[in-house]
């Protein structure tokens, strides 16, 4: 577990992640984190849940419609 402080940045507010918390996301900087709400509180992931949605969306749809999506990609 790691205490983070809430600081000013510019007009907005921030934290500073330490080194061994960017290295568990294996995020650097410039990368996305997103926070996600669950029931036991909040989550910062480098995972984009709506990107995982879309990809299994297309698991679903890609054997059946294997052919019309090798057409569409040429």
């Amino acid at each position: 577990m790691y205490t983070l402080k809430i600081r000013r940045v510019g007009n907005s507010l921030g934290v500073t992640l330490p080194k061994e918390a960017l290295q568990k996301l294996r995020v650097k900087e410039g990368d996305n984190v997103f926070v996600t709400e669950t029931s036991s509180g909040v989550q910062l992931t480098a995972y984009n849940p709506d990107f995982e949605r879309a990809m299994e969306a297309y698991r679903k749809v890609s054997t059946k419609y294997r052919n019309a999506l090798h057409e569409l990609a040429k």
